[in-house]
C-alpha cells in the first residue's frame, strides 16, 4: 500500500517513513503543507499521515482543500492534544487522530485499520479460497500453513484481495505498491505476480492481458 507522510520535523519524518517502508509500504514524503497538498491531489494514496503544524500551509487547510476532491483516509499527527483541537481536526475531514509523542507500532495499527475500512473490510483477516491474510500481522497462510512472502509480495496480494472479484489495472498496482522514487520503466509488477503464483498457486492471480490482474472470489 502507498502512503504519503506530511511532516516538517525531519527526524520524525524519517522515522515514520522508514518504519512504514520496513513493513512493506511504499512511502512518499513532504516537509511542508503546499508540497503535501500537491502530492495528495496528484496521487491516489491508500492513506495520508498528516501533521497539523506545517510551514506554508497548515494541516487543517491542507485537509480542507483535499476534501474538495478526494476522500483519501487521513491520520492526523499533532502535539496539540486539547479536545477542541481533536474535534477541529476530525470536523475538517480527518479519519483518525494520534497525539505526539506516539509509538510507531500504534501508528501502523491505526493506518492498517484506516486502509481496511476504506476498502470495506471490517476484520483484520481476509479469506480468498485457500488463502488467508492476517492484515494485522501482514502474514499469508495457504491451507493453514504460513507462506513466506516478501513485504512487497504481501502488499500485492493484500491489494488484490481487498478488490477480490474486480479487475485491478497494472497502473493501479504500480501506483499503490511503489513510491515516487521507483523505476517506472521496470517490470516489477510482473516479477512480483510471478513470485506470488509460485508460492500461492499458479491460478491464484488471473491475468487479463492488456488490462490487469484479479483474484476471483
Amino acid at each position: 500500500m502507498r502512503v504519503l507522510v506530511v511532516e516538517d520535523e525531519p527526524d520524525l519524518l524519517d522515522a515514520v517513513a522508514q518504519s512504514l517502508r520496513e513493513n512493506g509500504y511504499a512511502v512518499d514524503e513532504a516537509g511542508d503543507g503546499k508540497t503535501g497538498l500537491f502530492k495528495a491531489e496528484g496521487t491516489d494514496y491508500d492513506a495520508i499521515v498528516l501533521d497539523l503544524m506545517l510551514p506554508g500551509m497548515s494541516g487543517w487547510d491542507l485537509l480542507k482543500a483535499l476534501r474538495k476532491s478526494k476522500a483519501t483516509p487521513v491520520l492526523i499527527l499533532t502535539a496539540r492534544d486539547a479536545t477542541p483541537d481533536r474535534v477541529a481536526g476530525l470536523d475538517a475531514g480527518a479519519d483518525d487522530y494520534l497525539t505526539k509523542p506516539f509509538e510507531l507500532v500504534e501508528l501502523q495499527a491505526r493506518l492498517r485499520a484506516l486502509i481496511r475500512r476504506s476498502a470495506g473490510q471490517a476484520e483484520a483477516k481476509l479469506v480468498v479460497g485457500d488463502v488467508t491474510l492476517d492484515t494485522a500481522q501482514r502474514l499469508a497462510y495457504l491451507n493453514g500453513d504460513l507462506v513466506s512472502l516478501t513485504p512487497r509480495e504481501y502488499a500485492l496480494v493484500e491489494l488484490l484481495a481487498m478488490h477480490k472479484g474486480k479487475l485491478v489495472s497494472r497502473t493501479m498496482i504500480y501506483e499503490h505498491l511503489f513510491d515516487e522514487s521507483s523505476d517506472t520503466l521496470s517490470n516489477l509488477v510482473e516479477v512480483h505476480v510471478a513470485h506470488v503464483r509460485r508460492k500461492l498457486g499458479k491460478d491464484f492471480i488471473t491475468t487479463r492481458r492488456g488490462e490487469g490482474y484479479m483474484i476471483h472470489v
